[in-house]
């Protein structure tokens, strides 16, 4: 299955200083039939203004996968960690058992994210946050593997993904125009995939710039690119 859901139908609010679509049910957005795909729970597609952002405020037991599409975002948490993750890069937060963190823009201009959250597996740990450039040279025409809750995926000597603690998968991709890339994701398992910029078809149906595909009982997810692309794919229980 296959379910296209474009942007235009997305919810969201215009706060002026953050300009956000939710692709499931946030905040002041209900819809009964996008309340999660899997452990996916939210995938918000913000837009914050320069100077701007979100101050501090508390989460536990999520999963937080900050993808940062344009310009750069400041993180800082009252564990002590901090760091500005710019375009292309991931960040990741495990709330575990409670954290307190603020986001900013600290750039002089725009700055966009995805905003993925995951229910982790794995709870009653301390909480824990990272981050790590992905260039995109490296994502170019294949998946590379972001964000991982599997061993295989990841590395404590730094390489690999960024390790979260939940069974999933954040990856990403980069393709030209014409370029198809292949994910093998088992009839088992729910992707959901958004292009951050380009078209493209996957398993056959045309996906637009930020629109949403959830996507079920397929064997393999093929992506190919109408023009040049920027996809980002979440495979999850």
């Amino acid at each position: 299955m296959i379910e296209l859901r474009p942007f235009d139908t997305l919810g969201g609010e215009n706060h002026g200083w953050l300009n956000a679509k939710h692709h499931f049910s946030f905040a002041n957005y209900y819809d009964p039939k996008r309340m999660s795909w899997g452990s996916l729970r939210v995938w918000n597609d913000d837009e914050i203004a320069a100077g701007t952002g979100f101050p501090p405020h508390p989460h536990a037991d999520m999963e937080i996968i900050t993808y940062v599409r344009e310009g750069a975002i400041t993180h800082e948490d009252n564990l002590g960690n901090k760091g500005r993750t710019e375009a292309g890069d991931v960040q990741v937060m495990s709330a575990g058992t409670g954290v307190r963190h603020s986001e900013y823009n600290a750039e002089p201009g725009l700055t966009r994210i995805f905003q993925i959250w995951i229910e982790p597996t794995r709870r009653g740990e301390k909480a824990a946050w990272g981050a790590k450039p992905f260039p995109k040279g490296d994502r170019a025409g294949q998946f590379v593997v972001l964000a991982s809750g599997f061993d295989e995926d990841t590395d404590e000597t730094g390489g690999g993904a960024l390790p979260i603690r939940t069974d999933a998968r954040v990856v990403g991709a980069t393709l030209k125009a014409g370029e198809s890339a292949v994910y093998p994701l088992g009839v088992a398992r729910r992707a959901y995939l958004v292009p951050a910029i380009g078209e493209v078809e996957v398993n056959g149906v045309r996906v637009n710039a930020r629109d949403g595909v959830a996507i079920s009982g397929e064997e393999t997810v093929t992506v190919t690119a109408v023009n040049d692309a920027e996809i980002v794919l979440v495979d999850a229980a």
